[in-house]
């Protein structure tokens, strides 16, 4: 067992524990991170950090429900956890019934590249999917970093399967278009 490996494990059970210097250390070692998956959801960082803090309070709260399952697996946990806080208040505020004006999305598009979206910078292209409209953000951020197939896609977002493709499909032309346009700005 590694040393990281090790401390995690340790560190997790400590939390379970209800250890609040534990607590803290959790918190100082992950919420830049979280922060981030909270940030990739809705776009507003003040959204963001107020999930994010919710999320730590459900985390705190449910250690109980957290298993061991080696290297990694607390991080993946907690990562869980803070997408479902935040598909939780979007559903909340229904933000992905409503309307996006589809007349900026190409219905047809050459997805770049891989070595163009490789030169791009990290932050950019989490600022190209931070701008994206809501349900095309959502729906990218469940398919392409949580693995989902439309089908589980459309069960956690209240949608149906073909919505979810539609929304994917247009996500992806959106984000062709900025990358071409950085890419054209930036060579």
């Amino acid at each position: 067992m590694s040393r990281t490996e090790m401390e995690e494990q340790e560190l997790a059970e400590h939390c379970r524990r209800g250890d609040r210097a534990a607590y803290k250390v959790l918190y100082e070692r992950y919420a830049g991170r979280l922060l981030g998956v909270c940030l990739r959801y809705v776009g507003q960082r003040d959204v963001a950090e107020d999930l994010l803090h919710d999320g730590f309070l459900r985390l705190f709260n449910s250690f109980d429900k957290f298993t061991w399952r080696g290297e990694g697996s607390l991080k993946a946990w907690m990562e869980r956890v803070m997408v479902n806080q935040a598909l939780q208040y979007l559903r909340r505020n229904d933000v992905m019934h409503k309307p996006v004006a589809l007349d900026e999305v190409p219905e047809v598009f050459d997805e770049p590249d891989s070595t163009d979206i490789d030169a791009i910078p990290r932050e950019v292209l989490m600022g190209f999917i931070a701008d994206l409209p809501t349900g095309y953000r959502t729906v990218l951020n469940l398919y392409v970093f949580e693995g989902k197939s439309h089908k589980e896609i459309a069960t956690l977002l209240g949608i149906n399967e073909k919505s979810s493709a539609s929304q994917l499909t247009r996500a992806k032309a959106s984000m062709a278009v900025k990358v071409r346009e950085w890419i054209k700005q930036h060579s």
